[in-house]
């Protein structure tokens, strides 16, 4: 939904009114402490709730991804219900493995741990091969170190759609993160990071053992 600053500005009234809700319904002991946990001043918040400052888009979006809300609800009141968020269970899910499938070029060993630590069961991923950390910086901000990513193994990667993020171990034991492009050399892939202090590289396709499509980022939890 694409949500601009006017439409902001012209629900003042109505946002107001559901964030007072929310403190109410969610018990909390003031708006301090929801403040605390958004991130933002409490007198600023104060101010926001009494009509004395208005509630910006960046704000909102704080508030959305302290709590969960959805931005839609916030805004206009539409469905009223928090943002799927995963679950540790150890009887159903897709497997979690606590180690780091490395965002750089650096050698690192291939995941040998036969025994996930739990497994994660998230909406939307249950298609997944496994979830994993994330390190380096090199996709920041689409993916930063420390995030848990939810990857699919690829058994046939004899096509490879351009513009989506893969995991891909060569054969030689690198492994790296990186969106995919096309390569002016032949036989190869261009590997993009989205953080542009790092460089773009080729990668020969022959090289290439393993290949899994990242299919979503989230905090560890």
């Amino acid at each position: 939904m694409d949500i601009n600053k006017a439409i902001v500005e012209d629900k003042q009234p109505e946002i107001r009114s559901r964030i007072n809700d929310y403190i109410e319904y969610d018990e909390l002991i003031s708006p301090t402490e929801f403040a605390n946990k958004v991130n933002i001043d409490p007198s600023g918040l104060i101010k926001m709730l009494k009509g004395q400052m208005k509630i910006t888009l960046a704000t909102l979006k704080k508030i959305s991804d302290a709590y969960g809300l959805r931005m839609d609800w916030l805004i206009f009141g539409m469905e009223p219900q928090r943002e799927p968020k995963p679950e540790i269970s150890y009887t159903d899910g897709v497997p979690y493995y606590d180690e780091m499938f490395e965002c750089g070029f650096n050698e690192l060993a291939a995941p040998n741990s036969e025994n996930p630590e739990y497994l994660i069961k998230m909406p939307g991923y249950e298609k997944a091969t496994l979830w994993c950390n994330a390190s380096g910086a090199s996709m920041e901000p689409e993916i930063n170190n420390g995030d848990i990513i939810a990857m699919r193994r690829i058994e046939d990667f004899s096509f490879l759609t351009f513009g989506d993020i893969y995991g891909i171990i060569t054969t030689n034991g690198l492994r790296t993160i990186k969106r995919l492009g096309k390569s002016k050399e032949p036989g190869c892939y261009r590997l993009i990071p989205t953080n542009k202090e790092y460089d773009e590289q080729d990668i020969p396709k022959d090289k290439i053992m393993i290949v899994y499509r990242v299919m979503g980022a989230m905090k560890a939890f």
